[in-house]
C-alpha cells in the first residue's frame, strides 16, 4: 500500500521532495522488515525512479546503497552508468561491482571515474594494471597514493613509464616504501631529462654541458640509491643499469670510493656471471692478480684495473662504510690513494686520470659541506659540543 502510495504521489512532487522520499524507500528497503511482495514492490518503485530527470533523486539512492552489500544489484549497476555526480559515489565504495565491472569502467570512463574507482579499498591487483595501462594521470596518482591498493611493481613500472615526468606523481611514488630501485632510478632519469631540456631551453647552459652534469648527478643518485638495495633488489637494479647501459667503469669506481663494496660486487657478478660468494672472496682477499682477472672477465678497461686495485686496497685499510649515507657519497681520503697509485700507471689514461680528478673535487666539497654542517649545528645547539 505504501509503495503504491509512493507511486502515485512521485509523478507530481517537485524534485527536492521527490529525492527525501527516495531516500526514505532505499533506507526501508534495506532496513525495514518487509514481505517479499513489500520488498519486490520496493525494488521495482525504485527501479522506476531510475529514470527520474532529475540528478537528485538518482543521488539519493546512490548516498544509500553505494556502500551496501543488500542494496538490489541492478540499481547499483544503473547508478555507476550514470552521470558523474550520481555514480561516483557507487564506484568508490560498492561492493556489489565485481572486478570486471570496474575494469571495464576504467576502460571507457573519463578521469573523475577512473579517479573514483582508484581511491577503492583493497583494490585488487588487476585492477590495479587496467588503471597503470590506461588511465589518467589524476587517476594514477590517487592509485599510488591508495594505501590499500595492492599494486604490483609491473603496474608501478607501467606508471612510471607514463606518467613519470609529472612532478606530482614522482614525488608520491618516491614516498612509496615498496617502490623497487630501479624504477628509482628511472625517476631520476626522467627528471633529469626534463631540467636538461628546461636549463638549454633557457640558454642557460649548453646542451652537451647540461647533459654532462645531468650524468653526473643522475650516477651520483644511483649511488645512493644502491645504497639502501639489498638483495634481488640490488641485483635487479644492476640488471636496470646494464640494459640501460649505465654500468660503466666510472659508474662502478664511484660505487667503490663511496665505500659501496655491495654495489661493487653485484656489478661485477652482473657482467662476469660468477657466483656472488666467490666475487666476494676475491674482491674482499683476493690478490692483486685475482683481482686483475675478476675485473678483465667483467670486461672493464685495462686502463682502469690499477684504480680498482687501489680502491679495494683503500676499502680493506680503512673499513666498509656501514650506514647507508657514508655508501652514498664519495669519500676523499679514498679518492686521493686512488689518485695518487694511477699518477704513477703508465697504464692509466687521461680519461680516467680526468675522471679521478673531478672525483676529487667532488669529496672535497662534500667533505667541506658535510664540516660546515657540523659547525652550523654545534651554533645552533651550543651543548652539543659540550655532549660530545
Amino acid at each position: 500500500m505504501i509503495v503504491r502510495q509512493f507511486i502515485s504521489w512521485v509523478r507530481t512532487a517537485p524534485a527536492g521532495e521527490r529525492a527525501e522520499a527516495t531516500r526514505a524507500l532505499a533506507r526501508a528497503y534495506l532496513i525495514s522488515d518487509l514481505s517479499e511482495d513489500d520488498r519486490a514492490a520496493a525494488e521495482g518503485a525504485l527501479l522506476m525512479q531510475l529514470d527520474d530527470p532529475s540528478p537528485l533523486v538518482r543521488r539519493a539512492m546512490a548516498e544509500v546503497f553505494a556502500g551496501s552489500i543488500a542494496a538490489p544489484p541492478a540499481i547499483v549497476q544503473a547508478l555507476a552508468l550514470d552521470q558523474v555526480t550520481v555514480a561516483l559515489l557507487v564506484l568508490e565504495s560498492s561492493p556489489l561491482l565485481i572486478d570486471a565491472d570496474l575494469v571495464d569502467l576504467v576502460a571507457i570512463g573519463d578521469r573523475d571515474v577512473q579517479c573514483a574507482i582508484a581511491r577503492r579499498a583493497a583494490l585488487p591487483a588487476s585492477i590495479c594494471a587496467a588503471i597503470a595501462e590506461v588511465g589518467h594521470a589524476a587517476a594514477a596518482l590517487e592509485l599510488v597514493e591508495n594505501a590499500t591498493a595492492a599494486l604490483p611493481a609491473f603496474s608501478l613500472g607501467r606508471i612510471v613509464e607514463r606518467h613519470g615526468h609529472l612532478a606530482a606523481l614522482r614525488e608520491a611514488l618516491l614516498a612509496r616504501e615498496d617502490l623497487p630501485s630501479a624504477l628509482r632510478l628511472s625517476l631520476v632519469a626522467k627528471l633529469s631529462e626534463t631540467l636538461v631540456q628546461f636549463v638549454a631551453g633557457r640558454n642557460w647552459l649548453s646542451a652537451d654541458r647540461a647533459a654532462r652534469l645531468a650524468t653526473e648527478a643522475a650516477e651520483r643518485s644511483t649511488v645512493s640509491i644502491a645504497a639502501g638495495s639489498r638483495g634481488e633488489d640490488l641485483a635487479a637494479l644492476v640488471g636496470h643499469l646494464r640494459i640501460t647501459g649505465q654500468l660503466t667503469a666510472g659508474l662502478i669506481l664511484r660505487a667503490l670510493l663511496s665505500g659501496n663494496v655491495d654495489l661493487f660486487e653485484a656489478a661485477v657478478v652482473e657482467l662476469t656471471g660468477l657466483p656472488p660468494q666467490r666475487v666476494a672472496g676475491l674482491s674482499q682477499d683476493g690478490g692483486s692478480a685475482a683481482v686483475t682477472a675478476l675485473l678483465s672477465r667483467a670486461g672493464l678497461p685495462a686502463s682502469t684495473f690499477a684504480a680498482f686495485r687501489a680502491a679495494l686496497d683503500a676499502v680493506r685499510e680503512i673499513g666498509f662504510v656501514g650506514s647507508i649515507e657514508g655508501r652514498g657519497r664519495l669519500h676523499r681520503r679514498m679518492v686521493e690513494r686512488v689518485l695518487t697509485a694511477c699518477a704513477d700507471d703508465a697504464e692509466a689514461t687521461a680519461p680516467l686520470m680526468v675522471l679521478l680528478r673531478r672525483f676529487s673535487t667532488e669529496s672535497a666539497r662534500e667533505e667541506a659541506r658535510l664540516f660546515c654542517d657540523e659547525l652550523a649545528a654545534v651554533d645552533d645547539d651550543p651543548f652539543a659540543l659540550i655532549a660530545a
